[in-house]
């Protein structure tokens, strides 16, 4: 008789049980499926690679030892995502001086002034002549935002989150998300003209 693969009949809520338990190979199965995830959005909130790393391998040894206190293993990603939050919110104000944060302009989704979007596309988008310029601008300009309006940028612009589950990973209601978001796209509008100045 032949035996079914261990990962075909494992689900997700099944290694989260597991690792609460102490299980090290559920816990890094769970973790290497959401790795480069978490450090997508961990390097579009710090705009540093190495920052980045360090804030989720922090994230991530708080998950294992916060694991066994999980009241809702289905809302494991949501839990998870709060914690990688929290670990760019400490790396932002352990930062010593300013870095400049990377990010791919998107030349097809300027709509607004500055290249900033007004509608639903990434907020950062800009013409290709002025794109360095533009960048730097931007670059400054985010950073001059706080690690919350930050984290809600990039999980709604970047990641294409809805607004649900955005709310979900951060603990809040979704009304108070969306208020959230619309001030941080004002914080950054601001911030930018301010750069443009």
């Amino acid at each position: 008789m032949r035996q079914e693969a261990p990962s075909a009949r494992v689900t997700e809520l099944d290694l989260v049980g597991r690792a609460r338990q102490g299980d090290l190979d559920a816990f890094t199965a769970l973790a290497g499926a959401r790795l480069p995830a978490m450090t997508r959005t961990a390097t579009a909130i710090l705009g540093d690679e190495s920052e980045a790393n360090d804030a989720v391998q922090e994230a991530l040894i708080s998950v294992w030892r916060e694991l066994p206190a999980l009241r809702e293993p289905e809302h494991f990603d949501a839990w998870a995502g709060r914690i990688l939050v929290n670990a760019c919110r400490h790396a932002l104000k352990r930062r010593v001086r300013s870095r400049v944060r990377e990010i791919r302009i998107l030349p097809e989704v300027a709509d607004g002034p500055y290249g900033l979007s007004t509608g639903s596309g990434l907020p950062i988008a800009i013409g290709h002549a002025e794109s360095v310029a533009a960048d730097d601008a931007l670059n400054r300009a985010f950073e001059r935002l706080d690690a919350a309006q930050r984290a809600l940028l990039v999980m709604h612009h970047l990641e294409d989150r809805p607004l649900a589950e955005i709310a979900a990973t951060l603990g809040i209601p979704a009304g108070t998300a969306k208020s959230r978001l619309f001030a941080a796209r004002q914080a950054l509008q601001k911030a930018l003209e301010r750069e443009w100045r």
